[in-house]
């Protein structure tokens, strides 16, 4: 018997998890013998009613009516040497026929022809078989395998171009490691053989596999008729470029008016007469527009500017002067302050002022309507991320704090101003955090919206945002229970003297608020173990 199917120890593995059953240690392994048909493997595998498992001898077994796995446990360097053969036979498919090693194309496609034929044939198939595959025997078993050990792998050795891990810029996140989910390897009746066209309903369309867009529009909503033209009439799936530009980051045709002045001419008289005879022709036209649906008349965006809702542009607009928007103030400065008095009071009289307010309300915000509340100009992260690029640097970190780089860095700062610290919603770090991570945190529903409010109706978020983002909310009684019972989560008092603070403490003595190389967002990037505890408790480590 060869080494790797003798028995060590004498173990009993249970059927909770047999791949991890019975080891004790990082030197402890377990190797499986499959002794049945892959379909009888994968029956065995499920367990359940079908299989379970007993140990005789030091050997585990899962036994069922269709299937047979014997379950090995190896010391680590027999174990490296299972997993390498494993590994090999698991990813090259049984071929039904014994095959020659030597075998060339015809051989192949005399079976299959089928894979040389279609509208769209990859150019690969004119290099032969063995370009992508390879045939291996084992005496009478024939394996045919690629040649790489995945198959994005494969499709890189010809489009390097196509390398996300050297492309700077949004990729479609099939294209990072998942070739195969939108192409056919071999050949399509869809041009660049995509497994299906980018047109037409939810079953013929390939977008559609993921992408819900256009299929959800409310009764009283609207839907941009492009959509029926296919998706690749306004997006190149592949196309990347700076971040941050709209072209880019939703890989569109063309940037944005251009990209709509394709098929919307701006010298249509109903055209300008539906924008009040106001030049737009260099308009962002997804500025109020949203491309896709709308639970409004029109795409209109989400949420508007009441003037510009009610069609009451004369308010804030002249009659236009040699083809240019004119406003009815000197400046848009001046014009916003007229109705939003209370915003530039604000901005002068805050304790804590922030700069960026300091300048033109257009700076940051939309005039006429956004997607989201506030009404900023891109988007609730990217407006201030334009500015603020020290915390831009920060999303390179692989884990970060939803309201941080998602909702909107205004769900915990003020960006007009304020009485706190880094203009902080609240007058501790503490609170800020618990409104949403309190036990007692109180956000008020607004039905009529869909949405909820938080810090005494500052702060607008949609009404799943709890639970979509699974929000933990800590159970904290008398400022403690986090991260184990009894444990402070704010300053610790002398209890000689409770005046005076003996340990100052809170969220951010552990976690950082922006992002982390390690989940849970752990202060300096560290992770989650007892180490990180012994930064303060010293007298763990004598223990």
């Amino acid at each position: 018997m060869p080494l790797w199917e003798k028995p060590h120890g004498d173990e009993v593995f249970n059927n909770r998890d047999f791949l991890y059953s019975g080891t004790r240690s990082l030197t402890d392994f377990i190797a499986i013998r499959y002794d049945a048909s892959l379909e009888n493997q994968q029956a065995a595998y499920k367990g359940g009613k079908r299989a379970h498992l007993t140990a005789e001898a030091g050997v585990a077994k899962l036994e069922s009516k269709s299937a047979a796995l014997t379950i090995y446990k190896l010391p680590a360097l027999s174990c490296f040497i299972v997993i390498l053969m494993f590994a090999g036979q698991a990813s090259a498919a049984k071929h039904p026929v014994p095959l020659d090693p030597k075998a060339d194309t015809s051989t192949c496609i005399a079976c299959h022809e089928d894979k040389t034929k279609g509208k769209a044939v990859h150019s690969a198939i004119a290099m032969g078989c063995t370009s992508c595959h390879e045939i291996r025997t084992n005496k009478d078993v024939t394996r045919i395998k690629l040649i790489t050990t995945t198959p994005a792998a494969l499709c890189l050795t010809c489009h390097a171009d196509k390398n996300a891990a050297e492309i700077k810029g949004t990729v479609h996140p099939p294209a990072v490691r998942d070739c195969v989910k939108c192409h056919d390897p071999h050949s399509s009746d869809n041009k660049y053989q995509l497994l299906k066209a980018t047109s037409g309903d939810q079953k013929e369309n390939l977008c559609l596999s993921c992408h819900k867009t256009g299929l959800t529009v409310p009764e009283k909503g609207s839907r941009h008729a492009a959509l029926d033209m296919g998706c690749d009439t306004c997006h190149v799936t592949h196309k990347t470029g700076e971040i941050g530009k709209a072209e880019f980051d939703f890989h569109l045709a063309k940037a944005v008016p251009e990209l709509c002045i394709g098929c919307h001419d701006v010298k249509n008289a109903d055209l300008q007469k539906a924008h009040q005879n106001q030049p737009f022709e260099t308009a962002n036209c997804v500025s109020c527009h949203d491309p896709h649906q709308s639970a409004a008349p029109k795409l209109m965006a989400k949420f508007t500017h009441p003037p510009f809702a009610d069609k009451q542009c004369e308010i804030c607009h002249a009659p236009p002067k040699n083809g240019k928007v004119m406003l009815t103030q000197p400046d848009a400065k001046a014009l916003c302050v007229t109705c939003h008095e209370d915003k530039a009071k604000l901005i002068e009289t805050a304790k804590v002022q922030h700069p960026g307010a300091a300048g033109d309300c257009t700076d940051c915000h939309s005039p006429h309507a956004s997607n989201q509340p506030g009404l900023p100009k891109t988007n609730a992260v990217d407006i201030c991320l334009s500015c603020h690029s020290d915390i831009a640097e920060l999303a390179k970190k692989p884990y970060h704090h939803q309201p941080a780089f998602a909702q909107g860095c205004a769900t915990c700062h003020q960006p007009h101003g304020g009485d706190n610290d880094h203009l902080l919603r609240a007058a501790t770090t503490n609170a800020v955090c618990l409104e949403c991570h309190g036990p007692d945190r109180q956000p008020k529903k607004l039905e009529a919206e869909h949405m909820m409010t938080i810090f005494n109706g500052s702060v607008k978020l949609p009404e799943d945002y709890f639970t979509k983002n699974k929000v933990v909310v800590l159970p904290l009684k008398f400022g403690m229970g986090h991260p184990v019972d009894g444990h402070p989560v704010s300053d610790l008092l002398d209890p000689a003297n409770p005046g005076k603070v003996k340990t100052p403490m809170s969220c951010l003595t552990c976690h950082q608020p922006h992002s982390s190389a390690q989940p849970d967002l752990l202060a300096k990037d560290q992770a989650n173990n007892m180490s990180f505890c012994q930064t303060c408790h010293k007298d763990l480590k004598t223990r």
